[in-house]
């Protein structure tokens, strides 16, 4: 992915609502329950098989400079900046790598 992307995406997340919704208190997700749409990024970093999954099919977006301001934040999230790299295809297909994790 575009690093400007990412920056633009992390930019605007520190002034918008989407940073906020990734925010709400809500428990961190276990392996059962990981998803592109709700498990924040860095949940995913930091369990190594689900980084493993990102590494496979989003490696510009685990490889970005700026990952760490992007971890509150999740995958469907930060498709909305950069749709051409995080396509529903991908995302699909990492939901479905983290769904047989919780097997």
């Amino acid at each position: 992915m575009n690093h400007m992307i990412l920056a633009l995406c992390l930019g605007g997340a520190a002034i918008g609502t989407p940073l906020a919704a990734a925010e709400t208190g809500a428990p961190a997700a276990t392996h059962e329950t990981m998803t592109a749409e709700t498990t924040p990024i860095g949940d995913l970093l930091d369990h190594p098989e689900a980084r493993a999954i990102l590494e496979r099919h989003l490696p510009d977006v685990v490889s970005s400079d700026q990952i760490d301001m992007a971890r509150p934040m999740t995958l469907k999230m930060i498709q909305a900046y950069a749709p051409d790299s995080i396509t529903d295809e991908k995302l699909a297909a990492v939901d479905a790598e983290l769904a047989a994790l919780a097997h």
